[in-house]
């Protein structure tokens, strides 16, 4: 976050995403009340058409598993993931549907959009 803070306007859309992604993974709930998320998720906001599909659902994982819960953020993810919902892949499609119900977003339009592109695609998941 301090890298994010000093450089972060230099990142591109996939350094911000690995960045969401790795607060996540390394840092969990420790920053659920952590104001440095704040310049993070509304870069993840002004990105988020620059981002690839694997970059929205870790950013929706990320924020997720450090509970920090930025309505706009997941608003914005909400917008963009049905649009793109072709290019998830099953990792991510399932990524983002848990992200959303950890953080007890609703999101019951985002869940039926997914759960359509799951069945299209059921023989490409691994048990």
């Amino acid at each position: 976050l301090t890298l994010f803070a000093i450089e972060g306007h230099r990142f591109s859309a996939r350094n911000v995403a690995t960045t969401v992604h790795r607060v996540g993974k390394f840092g969990g709930n420790r920053f659920r009340a952590d104001r440095r998320l704040l310049p993070l998720a509304a870069m993840c906001r002004h990105r988020m058409t620059a981002f690839e599909a694997q970059h929205i659902a870790n950013v929706a994982w990320g924020f997720a598993k450090t509970e920090f819960i930025d309505q706009r953020l997941f608003k914005a993810i909400k917008v963009e993931t049905p649009r793109r919902v072709r290019d998830f892949n099953p990792q991510g499609l399932a990524n983002t549907v848990w992200a959303f119900a950890t953080a007890g977003v609703a999101a019951e339009a985002l869940f039926e959009t997914i759960a359509g592109a799951a069945l299209n695609r059921i023989g490409d998941f691994n048990p």
